[in-house]
């Protein structure tokens, strides 16, 4: 795989990963400025709508090592564009649903995709780069969930308004086959497979402690974030008060830190990424607990959402690069994957979570509260990892 060593700027095939990534992140996000359409028009609760996140993050749990073992042999190029493939039937499938099973069944083959494609995604844009650059190269790549949070997640949700919520899956799907094509055009053919250990050695490499400390400290840190954020538009309509025109900027505040505070933790990680996660969770938890007070009042609202958003992705990178680092190169792939499930594990964990808030602990605006105390017991999970481990200076905790 060729690098790029000397020169400063990114290699072109990097953006090639971040069209699939904002595909993917599309649908992924696209579904929470949905909620109150989709559980109109299917006949079922709010919560239960809510459960189509939960439903999506457990498939990528789920499908990110079991696809990456399974495809662990094939060149990373050739995985990356049958993912691609498989999301954009996904997608299809979402937009033709008759009813609320087929749609959870739609969501859940669409995210078989998701962990592999970033996982594997975030390995071939760190071989991209010096190694000096991996972090920040792999929030370039994920640059492309953050645009897809600043303009596919508003322009769904406005497209879902005025024609409908199967529009918005139709155009996601559009997306999927222009990002297939950009993919094979753009990035790299390479002979090693994305694996050549063998499962033995990969399941082994994953299954030490750093590994599965920084795993937890993941799944903890982004249960926290969608306690809240799941219910993001219902808050928005029933706590702040806005109307329901207003959800769209809404979000798209939120995706402009989202891309803000990912460039900002790929940076920090690759020149402290010791302490970059436990300063970006510590910052994602102030977030989580200013959110309560702020809900009623519209301006603090919308500031405090754009906040949400810069503290939220700030801890991407650092965490990516973590698992990375300290599974080694037996484990790489299926860490990076296991990260990304993860991720998702957190989405789900914390959309459940919410959705409890809201029935039985006392409503929407107890969710703030809520998120926050999950994420700090990420931030505990961290600070063993660090006392336990005891890494240098230049090694993530």
């Amino acid at each position: 795989m060729s690098r790029s060593a000397s020169s400063p700027r990114m290699p072109v095939a990097l953006y090639a990963l971040t069209a699939g990534a904002f595909g993917i992140g599309t649908t992924e996000f696209v579904i929470m400025g949905l909620l109150t359409q989709v559980a109109t028009d299917l006949q079922v609760s709010l919560p239960a709508a809510g459960l189509l996140i939960s439903g999506y993050a457990l498939g990528v749990f789920a499908g990110a090592p079991l696809l990456t073992l399974a495809t662990g042999r094939l060149p990373r190029k050739a995985v990356l564009i049958g993912l691609m493939a498989v999301f954009t039937v996904g997608n299809l499938a979402c937009a033709l649903a008759p009813d609320y099973g087929w749609l959870m069944a739609a969501r859940v083959v669409t995210s078989l995709a998701h962990g592999t494609f970033f996982g594997v995604g975030a390995v071939v844009a760190a071989g991209l780069v010096p190694e000096t650059r991996r972090a920040s190269a792999i929030s370039v790549m994920f640059t492309g969930l953050t645009v897809a949070t600043l303009l596919g997640v508003p322009a769904g949700a406005w497209l879902g308004l005025h024609a409908g919520w199967r529009a918005t899956f139709w155009a996601v799907a559009a997306i999927g086959v222009l990002a297939t094509f950009v993919i094979a055009t753009l990035v790299p053919s390479e002979r090693e497979a994305a694996s050549s250990g063998g499962v033995r050695r990969a399941l082994a490499a994953v299954s030490r402690p750093p590994v599965a400390l920084g795993l937890l400290t993941t799944t903890l840190g982004y249960a926290g974030v969608f306690t809240v954020y799941t219910f993001v538009q219902p808050v928005l309509l029933e706590v702040t008060g806005l109307p329901e025109t207003a959800v769209s900027p809404v979000l798209l505040v939120f995706g402009i830190g989202m891309i803000a505070g990912n460039l900002l933790g790929g940076r920090v990680a690759d020149r402290a990424p010791v302490a970059a996660i436990p300063a970006t969770l510590l910052a994602l938890a102030a977030v989580l607990a200013l959110l309560g007070p702020a809900m009623r009042h519209a301006t603090a609202m919308v500031l405090a959402i754009g906040l949400l958003g810069v503290a939220a992705f700030a801890t991407v990178a650092p965490l990516q690069a973590w698992v990375l680092q300290r599974a080694g190169q037996d484990g790489r792939d299926l860490a990076s994957s296991l990260n990304i499930g993860a991720f998702n594990l957190g989405n789900a964990a914390g959309a459940w979570l919410g959705g409890l808030v809201v029935a039985h602990a006392g409503g929407l605006g107890r969710l703030g509260t809520a998120g926050a105390l999950v994420t700090l017991a990420g931030v505990a999970v961290c600070a063993l990892a660090i006392r336990r481990v005891h890494p240098a200076a230049t090694q993530p905790c």
